[in-house]
């Protein structure tokens, strides 16, 4: 019978290792945070504008829009309310059918991003430039392997197509 202190720190193997991807997503997570909050912007808000500047200058659907952000936005709405009080984007409501709301980019929102690649290519770098490109690649397919089972195959982030 193993001693209090010769007892694992942690309950089991999958607990350590999800410890270990929540704690490195923070410590990203507080390099990016400290990138866009240069210009008031949210990695949520930046990751919008970017799939908007994918699809320009044809607009999104909203609920395309939400399906394929990179983490879940619970009020899309207020998202994108921001977005378009900043001039970011404009929303428009189909004629054909009043349901469905376009989300499109503006040049201010074209302009905004254009100003990010540099510092967001960046951003990566100090997060992940230690890492050689076979880790880079190995960990990249580890993490899709992780995620498989949990993803909506029908509806995939642009991070697993």
């Amino acid at each position: 019978m193993p001693t209090l202190t010769e007892k694992r720190r942690f309950d089991s193997l999958e607990q350590e290792t999800f410890l270990n991807l929540w704690r490195t997503y923070d410590k990203l997570k507080e390099i990016e945070e400290a990138m866009f909050g240069r210009v008031d912007l949210s990695a949520q808000q930046y990751n919008t504008l970017r799939l908007l500047r994918a699809a320009y200058p044809t607009p999104m659907p909203t609920l395309s829009l939400g399906a394929r952000l990179i983490s879940r936005a619970p009020d899309m709405t207020r998202l994108l309310d921001k977005l378009e009080g900043r001039g970011l984007i404009q929303r428009t409501r189909r004629e054909d059918n009043r349901r469905v709301v376009d989300v499109s980019l503006t040049q201010a929102g074209l302009d905004l991003l254009s100003d990010l690649d540099e510092p967001v290519r960046e951003c990566h770098l100090q997060q992940l430039g230690h890492l050689e490109q076979h880790e880079l690649e190995a960990l990249t397919q580890l993490l899709k392997k992780v995620r498989a089972p949990h993803e909506n195959h029908d509806n995939l982030s642009i991070a697993d197509e």
